[in-house]
Formats: C-alpha cells, structure tokens, sequence
C-alpha cells in the first residue's frame, strides 16, 4: 500500500514537471522572438551624443582592453569616461598611460566612498554627473566591445523610442565554475520572465536587466533619480530599471552578442564572491520567496535525472513514472539546449545541467545565509543585509 501511495505521488509530481517544463519551454521560446539584437537597427537619421561611462575597481587584467575597444569606436559623437574607484592594483596607471596615447579618454579618480553609498553606485553617480552626452551608456570594464557597438546602442534608443535598453553580452567561460553558473543564469534571464508582458503592464516582477550594459535617455535617468535613488541596493541594475519602468517609460532587453563580449569571473573565488552578494538581493531579500522559487528549481530539472537513474536501475519502479521523468529530461534538455545555442554556450554543457541547477541552489543558500549575516562581500567591501528598494 505504501509503495503504490509513493509511486502514485512519484507521477503526479513528474507528471506536474512536465507541464511547467512545457510552459518554460513556451516561455523561453517566446522570448527568443523578443529578443532582438542589438545589431539590427536601422540607422537613424541623427546619431545622439553619447557618453560612455565605466566604473573602473581593480580591473587591471581588463581595463586597458576595455578602454581601447570603446575608443575605437565607428561613433560620430561620443566620449568616454573612466573612473578610478579606488583601485588597489595597477588599473590607475594603465588608465594613465593610455590617456597619454589617446587624449579622448577623460580620466575621474574617484571620490572616497561615503559611508550610505554602495561602491559601484557611488563611481556610476560620479560618472554621470561628469557626462554630457544625451545618452548615458554605463559598460562594466570588463566587457569588450566592437567597433559598431555604439551604432547598434544609439539606432535601438531611437527606433524603440525606450529610456533604457539593456543587452546581454556573450559570455566567455573557461573555469568550471563559470561552467556551472554562467550558462544557468542565462537561462534565467531566458526563461524566467516573459519580456513581451514588460510592454503591457509595469509588474516589478516581469522586468529584466543587465548591469554589465545600460543605456539611458539623460532626461529618463534624471527623472528616475539616478543612482543616488538605489544608492544602497545591492542590485542596482535591477533597481533603477524598474524604478524606470514603474514611471511607464518604455524599456528594451537586447541580445548583445556580436557588439559586446565579457568575461563575468575568472575562477571560483570571484564566481562565488559576485553570486552570493547578489542572488538573494534579487529576490528582493525575501526567504521565503527564494527558498519556493529554489525549490522548484530542485524538483523541476534536478528530481527527473534522479528519477529516471533510480527507474532505469530498480525494477520496483513503475513503468510509467520512469516514463514521465525520462518526458521532463528530454523537455530539459531540449530547453538548455536552446538557451545554449542562442548565447553561444558549448552544447555539451547541456548534458551536466542537473549539476548546473544543483550548483546555483547551493550559492542561492550561501548568498542568503552571509547576505543575513552581513558577511557577504566583493571587492573588498561588505554588502549590506537587508536594503528593499
């Protein structure tokens, strides 16, 4: 009696996988149509002024090749500007030594960090307030950028009529934790979220963004209140793109890849310090709510495999629940696989999905645990624990 009422619960459990499978796949699919990229604008009749800004903190194995994609951009318009924010490394002397070579590059050294200011949000404020361009572009410097990238940025704002577009850069991963992590957070983006909804209402939910690529209208920015409005919110991106999208302007989520390329982290160590200090904010610090989400995310892509390993060596198990779980795999995969292939992951990376989703469970916990215990970290600066927009 009680091998039937486990087995029957077995089913009904994989057999619910298999719908919600069917709706993300909906969902991912959808998207991919939405998804425009940010190459295929028409060029508009006039090109914007456009100051591209970065915050610049211990970046010296990026920042020199940063700087010089952005300079040599196909732009009729434009300035770029970097700030320093208190590096601790080399990045201040390479910034010197190619200003030297290319009088373009408006250099900030920035001011010390007040004590109600987050690090990234303090250096982007700075940078604003230094720009004069009619659009604000705020890059991470450790992207990468080709020459036509601020063509495809200015002739989306302008076709799209938006305040803000943001762009997903292809991601280059090389460590196995960036193997691990990359690739599931893209998914995410992908499938986590219906973008076309964002059009149709202003739900703080169905909203998604970047930080690693932002462009804003001035007039838009200003009106949001800048970063000084989210100076103390882990996610800023996030932030002030639905402090933006909640004033009904019209906001766009771009694919990047083949104008903007990044290498988010370089080995564990960073892959872990830059998770944890942002997974639980992004769920707007609320357990609960995380602990729900991440639970479905245990039982939707990591109980099939295991199902199916336990059906496939143990007769005991009933035809049709190894059946059901082997349906919720192929569904699976068949969803890694598109999010793969759209953002140029290896598609063998595909077959370790459940320990992809196993993986970020874990740093979902770890960020919630040093986040509620202030230990969460990056850089060198603490992260606060709980700061709700």
């Amino acid at each position: 009696m009680h091998q039937i009422l486990f087995s029957d619960i077995l089913f009904y459990i994989q057999s619910a996988v298999v719908v919600s499978l069917v709706v993300v796949l909906i969902i991912a699919l959808g998207n991919l149509r939405y998804l425009r990229r940010l190459y295929s604008y028409p060029a508009p009749t006039a090109w914007p002024r456009c100051s591209v800004l970065v915050p610049a903190r211990n970046e010296e194995p990026n920042i020199g090749r940063c700087a010089k994609s952005l300079l040599d951009q196909d732009y009729p318009d434009f300035q770029v500007i970097v700030l320093d924010d208190n590096s601790t490394d080399r990045t201040w002397q390479i910034l010197q030594e190619l200003a030297l070579k290319d009088p373009r590059l408006i250099l900030i050294k920035g001011k010390p960090l007040p004590d109600d200011w987050l690090g990234k949000h303090w250096a982007c404020n700075q940078l604003a307030l230094a720009a004069d361009g009619e659009l604000l572009v705020f890059v991470d410097a450790d992207t990468y950028h080709e020459p036509g990238m601020l063509r495809g940025a200015a002739a989306a704002m302008v076709y799209e009529k938006a305040a803000l577009i943001s762009a997903l850069p292809r991601q280059i991963i090389v460590s196995w934790s960036e193997m691990l992590s990359i690739p599931a957070f893209y998914l995410g983006m992908l499938c986590g979220v219906p973008l076309g909804l964002t059009r149709l209402q202003r739900n703080p939910l169905l909203f998604a963004v970047l930080g690693q690529f932002l462009v804003f209208r001035r007039d838009a920015y200003e009106a949001a209140g800048g970063y000084a409005a989210v100076r103390h919110n882990v996610v800023d991106d996030i932030a002030i793109g639905r402090r933006v999208h909640a004033m009904g302007m019209k906001y766009k989520l771009l694919d990047g890849g083949g104008l903007v390329t990044c290498r988010m982290y370089r080995n564990f160590e960073q892959v872990w310090r830059g998770l944890t200090k942002s997974t639980f904010a992004t769920f707007n610090f609320d357990p609960l709510f995380m602990i729900l989400m991440w639970a479905l995310v245990l039982i939707v892509f990591v109980s099939p495999p295991l199902v199916l390993g336990i059906g496939l060596a143990q007769a005991q198990m009933p035809v049709e629940v190894t059946a059901m779980a082997a349906t919720a795999v192929i569904i699976s995969l068949a969803l890694w696989t598109v999010s793969h292939a759209r953002f140029h992951f290896p598609l063998y990376l595909v077959l370790i999905y459940p320990l992809s989703a196993a993986f970020m469970l874990v740093v979902a916990l770890a960020s919630m645990i040093l986040t509620m215990q202030g230990k969460a970290r990056w850089k060198g600066r603490s992260m606060p624990r709980f700061v709700k927009p």
